[in-house]
């Protein structure tokens, strides 16, 4: 009833939740947000009249053969938006890794980077190809305007190892931090260790996924949209504004 609600008078839908990771270990979270979710979605569609889905999922999602959780239940929303399609024309986007300003993976690695003297690195050569939020959020305006279905890769122009963004990190920021690749046994000591910590910031699921090069097969649909390199961005994307918020709040708390 709540999405019906919100769906009513819209021509187009923009569904773009998703989690990385969900806070028990049985499934159930990627279950209601990547697929209940979105079945709720396209019975609301019919109510309302919305015939019009922008469906953000992720490369190499699969509901059968994918390696994890994420991949797989992002793989059986597409089949659910595939089925309704006698009512519904739905573009579906299958990004790599996207970064831009505030973002969480980018940011995420300079933070380590500045507090630990040594960042353990699972995965160092899982594959990217990152596109900027910018480029996605074009691609998602473009296809409003198409009119049909599609399912749309989302890449940018470079591949990168995990290992060659993070070096990419390190010396945007000019400090001197060891980079440990760890082999295989100690990934999956750290994936399960981050699977008990607050936030669950790395998880099992999360190493299966980076077991699947995060690159485009080409295969796609095509946008023919222009693509934000990552190595030009990095400086903007890693800039001091989200420090400057945070000593602003401090600085609120204190009363100054």
């Amino acid at each position: 009833a709540t999405l019906q609600r919100l769906l009513r008078d819209c021509d187009a839908v923009v569904y773009l939740i998703g989690i990385l990771n969900e806070r028990g270990h049985d499934g159930s979270g990627f279950q209601r947000a990547h697929v209940a979710l979105v079945e709720k979605l396209v019975r609301a569609c019919r109510e309302s009249g919305v015939t019009h889905v922008l469906h953000m999922s992720a490369l190499k999602a699969d509901a059968e053969r994918a390696p994890s959780l994420y991949l797989r239940t992002k793989g059986q929303a597409e089949r659910i938006l595939s089925a309704a399609s006698d009512v519904l024309r739905c573009a579906v986007f299958r990004p790599s890794v996207i970064f831009g300003p505030e973002d969480s993976f980018l940011n995420r690695f300079a933070g380590l980077l500045r507090r630990l003297p040594v960042l353990p690195l699972a995965c160092p050569g899982a594959r990217f190809a990152p596109v900027f939020v910018g480029d996605v959020a074009a691609a998602l305006v473009t296809a409003l305007r198409e009119e049909r279905s599609g399912v749309y890769e989302l890449c940018g122009p470079d591949i990168f190892t995990l290992e060659e963004i993070v070096r990419l990190v390190r010396a945007h920021l000019g400090v001197r931090r060891v980079i440990w690749p760890l082999p295989g046994p100690l990934a999956k000591l750290e994936a399960w260790v981050g699977e008990y910590l607050p936030g669950k910031p790395f998880s099992i699921d999360n190493l299966a996924s980076l077991g699947v090069p995060s690159v485009c097969t080409g295969e796609a649909d095509k946008l023919s949209l222009p693509t934000a390199s990552l190595p030009t961005l990095l400086p903007a994307c890693l800039g001091t504004a989200g420090a400057e918020r945070q000593m602003g709040r401090f600085r609120r708390r204190a009363r100054r």
